[in-house]
């Protein structure tokens, strides 16, 4: 099993910079996940080195996982196996078969793309993972997205670098947003915000698929798994803050209005926002704060990451 030094320790604190002044009346930041210096970067890559460090202590030479065929995390996780010298197995639903750019990549990388109707990706994984283990294989399976406790550590490391930051610079943030899809990115958050005592904060998980009542549900359960024994004296449910209002009807479907808000961030800052992801939370973001009546905040969005399939949309275009 061969060694990816960039995962042997910790990741470096990423970077955060301010906004221009153009997206009304609040202070508006952005943490850079997206400049994880490893396959693209963002949060799939951060989670992925939480894994990394999993994989290494055990026997394993396949690394199983699930995914769409427009999945960041595949195509991380597909290029860590190459790194590491592991075989790579992803099971992927296929009722959407678009050629993106995170398939070819996946490809390229050397993984296995087996599809199968989504209905069936539940026991397709577990005949697929039994079928390896009476070969003498040792798979390794890894929840889509990142999700388990590996995910969540994964940002509540990314919420101490954020408390960080603030020590160093003097300020407070108000709010934080981000793009929620699998839970892990938002449960990590609230963690770290939870064993903080941080209450005051507001962490606001914008769906990017899923309608909010499942949404929190699930969200709520990873919460549940990583702090254990914890979980009863510090969770509230006022700290789980999680909005299906700008989903646009689904994984991958997006407005007008959301590629104008990419566009114009494009031009403005010099940062790539995808559709299906980061570009539609970040315009649900500046959606709440305008309906919320929210003013005069300092506010931070992560950006989790996606750059290839900003250019799925430019090849559309």
């Amino acid at each position: 099993m061969r060694i990816i030094p960039l995962f042997e320790k910790e990741l470096e604190q990423t970077v955060i910079q301010r906004l221009s002044d153009s997206y009304g009346d609040n202070q508006v930041y952005m943490k850079r996940d997206d400049g994880i210096p490893y396959s693209f970067g963002g949060n799939k890559a951060r989670k992925a080195a939480e894994f990394y460090r999993d994989i290494k202590r055990t026997e394993a030479d396949t690394i199983m996982t699930y995914g769409s065929n427009s999945s960041n995390h595949c195509r991380i996780i597909a290029n860590m196996a190459a790194g590491m010298g592991l075989a790579c197995h992803i099971i992927s639903p296929e009722e959407n078969r678009e050629i993106l750019n995170n398939t070819k990549l996946v490809r390229d990388f050397g993984a296995v793309i087996e599809t199968c109707p989504v209905t069936e990706v539940a026991a397709t994984i577990e005949n697929r993972k039994a079928a390896y283990e009476q070969t003498g294989r040792h798979p390794y399976f890894i929840a889509g997205g990142g999700h388990g406790n590996q995910g969540t550590e994964a940002y509540v490391k990314a919420y101490r670098e954020i408390e960080e930051y603030e020590r160093r610079n003097d300020l407070y943030f108000d709010y934080i947003f981000h793009a929620s899809g699998t839970g892990s990115t938002q449960a990590g958050l609230v963690c770290g915000s939870l064993r903080s005592g941080n209450a005051g904060r507001k962490i606001v998980g914008i769906s990017i698929a899923r309608e909010e009542a499942r949404g929190r549900e699930v969200v709520k359960g990873s919460i549940r798994d990583y702090l254990g024994a914890d979980f009863a004296g510090l969770y509230r449910e006022e700290s789980l803050i999680f909005t299906d209002a700008y989903r646009c009807g689904g994984y991958g479907k997006y407005t007008d209005g959301i590629k104008q808000t990419i566009a114009s961030v494009m031009h403005r800052e010099g940062i790539a926002m995808d559709t299906t992801y980061v570009g539609k939370a970040f315009h649900g973001m500046l959606q709440y704060l305008k309906e919320k009546g929210i003013q005069d905040r300092k506010i931070l969005f992560i950006h989790t990451g996606g750059a290839p399939l900003f250019f799925d949309a430019l090849e559309r275009a």
